[in-house]
């Protein structure tokens, strides 16, 4: 088995890299981080008061959005508040999420770690310290959570963001197992509302009505299942329901008041019934 040396380099001092090929490599790839299955909600995203976010992420399951700047060399104070700064516009343009400032830095310092972990708690803060290894005339990154965030759900509020996309865009990300389970869900949903259609957005399958959004219901197909989204208040009677179902239920969606189900490909015709009951009240609040 051949040996070779890994070495790691400087990004801030390296004249072949950059801190966009950083973002770059980032975006193309936002797992990277470790920071969970993150898809890429805009790059250089320009911000009222001046400036541009680096990278806005969003997790591809929940309403989670992530305020990531990047830093080459050493942690300073002008990053830190600037991440802070971010992070604060971005929740308060869009308190429907659950937003967590990010910074990404080749030398977290002990210092700044310090003077960072003083805002963990009352600010949802993350720090990641990056490295650059350079094996042959290849070039990789690695990136360690050296400070998370201290423990203190898509909704269509922000649909004029929404980047629309196609079945194509969606079959790579998901398959045609999942995708398949989608189109039976949208048969049972026209049942109720033959005007309905599928609209493929970005981040999650939605529904129009007349050329306009309707998403009482939205969907996201993964590879092994699909993750369903009602809209619903959360109440004892329905809580009973879907605990009787056994059907994989995850954490109720409180900002967007949205029920959500884990389904499995197969689980669509075993579970019509309630799953027709349920799409039945929302569309009776929502989807008219």
């Amino acid at each position: 088995m051949k040996y070779t040396k890994a070495i790691v380099i400087s990004v801030k001092n390296d004249p072949t890299l950059s801190e966009k090929w950083i973002q770059q490599r980032i975006a193309e790839d936002p797992t990277i981080l470790g920071l969970g299955d993150l898809v890429l909600k805009d790059s250089e995203r320009v911000q009222p008061q001046g400036g541009r976010l680096d990278l806005l992420l969003q997790d591809a399951e929940s309403n989670n959005r992530f305020e990531v700047e990047i830093q080459l060399g050493r942690t300073d104070e002008s990053h830190i508040i600037r991440t802070i700064e971010y992070w604060d516009v971005e929740r308060k343009r869009y308190p429907q999420y659950d937003h967590t400032a990010v910074i990404v830095a080749e030398d977290v310092t002990s210092r700044f770690l310090n003077v960072i972990s003083l805002f963990n708690g009352a600010i949802p803060l993350v720090a990641i310290q990056m490295s650059a290894i350079r094996i042959g005339d290849v070039v990789t990154l690695t990136f360690t959570k050296v400070l998370d965030q201290t423990a203190l759900g898509l909704v269509d509020d922000d649909e004029e963001l929404s980047e629309v996309t196609d079945r194509a865009y969606w079959e790579k990300r998901a398959n045609t197992a999942t995708l398949a389970a989608v189109d039976k869900l949208i048969e049972l949903l026209r049942a109720i509302d033959a005007e309905l259609e599928p609209k493929y957005n970005k981040f999650y399958i939605g529904l129009a009505k007349g050329g306009n959004a309707n998403n009482f219901v939205v969907v996201q197909p993964k590879k092994n299942h699909v993750v369903l989204a009602i809209r619903l208040p959360k109440t004892d009677e329905i809580e009973a329901k879907l605990d009787e179902s056994g059907l994989d239920l995850m954490e109720y969606n409180t900002k967007a008041r949205r029920y959500r189900i884990r389904l499995k490909p197969n689980e669509t015709a075993s579970h019509k019934p309630l799953l027709e009951e349920l799409f039945r009240q929302a569309h009776s609040q929502w989807g008219a």
